[in-house]
This record gives C-alpha cells, sequence and structure tokens, in this order.
C-alpha cells in the first residue's frame, strides 16, 4: 500500500504545473502594456514579497535593475529639463524599469517555492499554448484565402505572400520576431531535455514566422552546438531542423530566399542606388474595370471588340479550309479565368498610407531638415546607418559618453513611443516630447525607411538595439551595469552543459534588433529558464 501511494505521489508531480506561474507568464507577456500591469497587480496580491536580496556580492537579483532607473535621474538632474513634458519622459522610463524588477521579483518567487518537475511542466504547457496559438493564427490566414500556400500567395494587394510571418505573432499578439524568439528559445530548451518531438514542433512555428535573423541566429547556434556539446541524436534532430528550413526557403517562401540574397547583395553594393526592376506594361484588355478611367474603358472596349472581330474572321477561315469534326459536349462547365497576376490586385500597395503621411510631417517638423528634401541613398542597412549616427554623436558630444543622453532622448521605445504616433504604444498627447537629438538622428532614419515600400520595413533597415539604447541613453555606465550587473549575473551560475548558455547567447544576439527590455516579453521568459537551469543544477550538485 505504502509502494502504491508513493507510485502515486511520483505520478502526481511528474503532471504537476504551477497554473499561478503559466498565468502569469502568459498575461505578462501581452502586447498590451495594461495587461502587462494588471499581471504584476495580481502576482503581487496573491504572492507579497518585496525582499528583492540586492547586494554587491550574491545578489538575489540582478543589480542591472537598480542601476538603470539610477542612471536616469542622474541624468535628469545633468540635463536640468524639469518641464512636464519631460518629467513623464522620466517617469515613464523609469516606470518599464520598476515593472522589469517587480516581473523577475515574481519569477524567482515561483522558481524558489516551486518543485524542479512542475517548473519544467509549467514551461512545456506554456510552449504547447504558443504552438498552437501560432497554428491558429495560420489557420485564420488559410480560412480566409482558401487552402493555398500563404506564402505564394500574391492576392488582396500581397496582404500575405512575402509578408505571411507577420500575421504569425502566437501568445503574446505581438510581433512575428518575438514569436520567432520564444520559439528558438523552446527550440534550445527542448533539444538539451532530448524531447525531440517538441523540437520539431517548436522548428515548425519558427519556419512559418518567417523571422530571417532569427533564422540565421539559431543556426550558428545549431553549429556551436553541434562541434561543442551534443550527442548523436542531438546533432540529427538539428540537421533535420535545417533541413526543414532549406525546404522552406526553397519550395513554399522562395522569395524570403530571394530577400535575403538581395539584402546582403545591397548591403555589401559600392553603387549609390539600388536597382529597380522595370515596371510590366500590363495590355489593357487584362486590367480590370474597377481601375479604368471613362477614356480607357473605352479603349478597353475597342480593343475587345476588335479582338472579337479576328477571332470571328479566324474561325471562317478554320471552317473553309478544314472538314468538320463533331466535338463531344463538355459535361463540366468551362471554368472562367480570373483576373491576371499582373493586375494591381495582385500588386503591393504603392501610395502612401496615412500613418506614413503621419510619420513625414513629424519629421519635417522637428528634424532640422526636411526628409524628403535629405533621402537617404546609402545602401547599407538601416541598423548600420543608426550605430554610425551613435557613434558620430558620441564624438561630437564626448562629456555625454560617461552616462549618456538620457532616458527618451536618442535610440529607445520610450523615444518613439514619446512621439504621440503610436508606434510603439499609446501616449497623451498633451504631453508629447520629441529631443533634437532623436529627431535628427534615429527618429529620422526610421522615417526614412519606413515611409518607403513594404520591401524597406524590415528590422535590419529598424535603428532598435538594446545596445545602442545603453550606449547613447546611459552611456559607459550604463553599459557597464549590463555587463557586469546582468551578463555576468547569469553566466556566473551556469556551466556549458545544457541550454542555459545557447539561450543566454541566442538573447544577446536577440539584443542587437530591438529594446527588449522595455518589450517586457522575452527578457522575462529567458530569466525564468536561467532561474529553473540554477536551481536544477544546485539541486544536483547538492544530492552529489
Amino acid at each position: 500500500m505504502r509502494f502504491f501511494f508513493n507510485a502515486l505521489s511520483i505520478r502526481e508531480k511528474s503532471f504537476a504545473v504551477e497554473w499561478k506561474l503559466l498565468a502569469f507568464m502568459i498575461l505578462f507577456m501581452d502586447v498590451k502594456l495594461a495587461v502587462k500591469v494588471a499581471a504584476i497587480i495580481l502576482a503581487f496580491v496573491f504572492q507579497p514579497h518585496f525582499n528583492f536580496g540586492f547586494r554587491l556580492k550574491e545578489s538575489r537579483l540582478p543589480l542591472f535593475y537598480i542601476a538603470a532607473p539610477a542612471i536616469i535621474i542622474l541624468n535628469w538632474l545633468l540635463l536640468g529639463d524639469f518641464s512636464i513634458s519631460h518629467n513623464l519622459v522620466i517617469l515613464t522610463g523609469i516606470g518599464f524599469w520598476i515593472l522589469c524588477l517587480l516581473a523577475v521579483q515574481q519569477v524567482k518567487l515561483f522558481v524558489e517555492q516551486t518543485d524542479i518537475q512542475a517548473l519544467h511542466n509549467t514551461l512545456l504547457l506554456f510552449f504547447a499554448i504558443n504552438i498552437v496559438m501560432s497554428m491558429f493564427n495560420l489557420s485564420a490566414i488559410l480560412l480566409e484565402i482558401g487552402l493555398r500556400n500563404p506564402f505564394r500567395y500574391q492576392g488582396q494587394f500581397q496582404k500575405y505572400f512575402i509578408n505571411t510571418g507577420d500575421h504569425i505573432k502566437g501568445i503574446t499578439f505581438d510581433s512575428s520576431t518575438t514569436n520567432a524568439l520564444i520559439n528558438s528559445f523552446g527550440i534550445l530548451y527542448f533539444l538539451f531535455r532530448k524531447q525531440y518531438a517538441w523540437v520539431i514542433a517548436c522548428m515548425l512555428c519558427l519556419i512559418i514566422t518567417a523571422s530571417n535573423f532569427t533564422n540565421a541566429i539559431l543556426l550558428l547556434l545549431f553549429l556551436f552546438i553541434f562541434l561543442f556539446n551534443s550527442d548523436r541524436n542531438q546533432k540529427s534532430i538539428m540537421a533535420i531542423c535545417t533541413c526543414m528550413l532549406i525546404v522552406f526557403l526553397a519550395k513554399f517562401s522562395p522569395q524570403n530566399d530571394n530577400y535575403i540574397s538581395q539584402t546582403i547583395k545591397n548591403a555589401f553594393s559600392k553603387k549609390g542606388k539600388p536597382t529597380v526592376a522595370p515596371l510590366k506594361d500590363i495590355p489593357i484588355r487584362e486590367k480590370p474595370d474597377s481601375i479604368l478611367s471613362p477614356e480607357e474603358k473605352k479603349e478597353k472596349f475597342a480593343t475587345l471588340y476588335l479582338d472579337s472581330l479576328e477571332r470571328n474572321r479566324l474561325n471562317k477561315t478554320v471552317k473553309v479550309n478544314t472538314p468538320v469534326v463533331t466535338t463531344a459536349i463538355p459535361s463540366a462547365r468551362p471554368e472562367i479565368p480570373g483576373d491576371s497576376i499582373h493586375t494591381p490586385t495582385f500588386q503591393s500597395r504603392k501610395d502612401t498610407t496615412v500613418f506614413q503621411r503621419e510619420i513625414i510631417s513629424y519629421t519635417n517638423a522637428h528634424a532640422e531638415q526636411p526628409l524628403m528634401a535629405n533621402r537617404n541613398e546609402e545602401q547599407l542597412p538601416g541598423k548600420i546607418i543608426a550605430l554610425k549616427q551613435s557613434f558620430l554623436f558620441m564624438k561630437e558630444h564626448p562629456f555625454k559618453l560617461i552616462s549618456g543622453d538620457g532616458a527618451g532622448n536618442f535610440s529607445s521605445k520610450l523615444a518613439f513611443r514619446a512621439t504621440g504616433l503610436g508606434i510603439s504604444g499609446g501616449y497623451p498627447q498633451r504631453f508629447i516630447y520629441s529631443s533634437p537629438d532623436f529627431s535628427n538622428n534615429h527618429f529620422k532614419l526610421y522615417a526614412d525607411y519606413f515611409t518607403r515600400t513594404l520591401g524597406s520595413h524590415s528590422i535590419i533597415n529598424s535603428p532598435a538595439s538594446v545596445y545602442d539604447q545603453l550606449f547613447t541613453e546611459y552611456g559607459l555606465i550604463g553599459l557597464g551595469a549590463f555587463v557586469l550587473g546582468y551578463a555576468w549575473f547569469f553566466y556566473k551560475r551556469i556551466d556549458r552543459k545544457g541550454y542555459a548558455l545557447p539561450i543566454m547567447l541566442l538573447l544577446l544576439a536577440a539584443f542587437t534588433v530591438e529594446y527588449w527590455f522595455e518589450q517586457l516579453s522575452i527578457v522575462l521568459l529567458f530569466e525564468l529558464m536561467m532561474f529553473i537551469y540554477v536551481k536544477e543544477k544546485n539541486t544536483s550538485a547538492a544530492h552529489e
């Protein structure tokens, strides 16, 4: 009997889930800031604990989370701008770091108080829900356009086609890049836990997000793991995942493959202007009446009439010179061909949207030079140009190297949000704020690329980067606080045997393409996985 109850207890533990942790992660990683704040409030209602345990040695939480707001306050005092608009920017910036701190505190508490197996079950369920949501996104697309490959479907003004991955948002309802990174964390996590079916499922979801950046980073990590830290089965699974990606790019989404090649070519091209493919001359008989002017409609009518006369003449000629042949009447109704693929509905829209016009107007009003008068013609990716802007700014303002230009003044999600344009979330219109340093550099660069066609709306052209943010707004002190108070905090607690080091390398690479701390999403997932890894490692060491 005792054996039976022991076996039952083990079985219960093997299926146990920490539901409060799962709910907290789902809510906090939602794209809406209000939902994140509600998640924090609810978590502290059920689990009130404000002993953060900060110490210079063996700190319980990363010291970076108290260093960052301290630097904001220091710069606020040094800058001497105490206007209401700027004060709101400062408070908002500090508020983001407080949310980061409160979130990591809750995650740490959950890990400390929960059984290891239940933590792994909770993490698995989180990834499973994200997979289901990603498949739901894809199913919604297929219901809309019919059972066809959306990555090749050019209808609806190319709403999907090369942009299909942007609609695969997953559990967070955020950008597809966020979903891609979540799945990459899952791939590495399940790979080292040898749960290979889940590796394939996460890889499939990663592939359909079509995140070229994330795919490239994951392949590099695969190479690192393949060479230094994998067994035969893991090598085989990584090879299968790589083949899946190759097949997708070659057969299902060749335009993404072409886009990667063209991006690399443009990045290293020395030509001053990009090569533009000539527009195809669409015959007027193939154009739909809905886009024709009255004169063009008359021309199309005349053209079709002349075509019909020519067909009649040819038919009479055939009847005279050929014997009469009886043909069977087709049993099925002949299919009427649809619009030609060369018609406008199969091409991406070229007109400027309302949002793009707002960006242009805002830039022309706040930047020293109007946007359209100084259109950037460099073929370097926007992210490289952003780094050049940052280093040039620091070269011209060396006294700001120490603590930076101040929160929201040069390169951050906060700087974009404070414009009131809705780029990175809502902001009170009465208190909109835009620093000249931001308007003349990163915002103008963003406007230059994101007022072009969709082909330029890529993360490679976005100035967003955690490293750029820390360098320009928090200075060398901020970079040092990140290295010593965050990256080293986790690195010194792990080993090279499991998934911890690869997911840390993945996060450090991801910091080049977005303001992830302010995004309040994948950083918390990373911290949860690291805390679980450290707890499991310490528990195993204690039993040896």
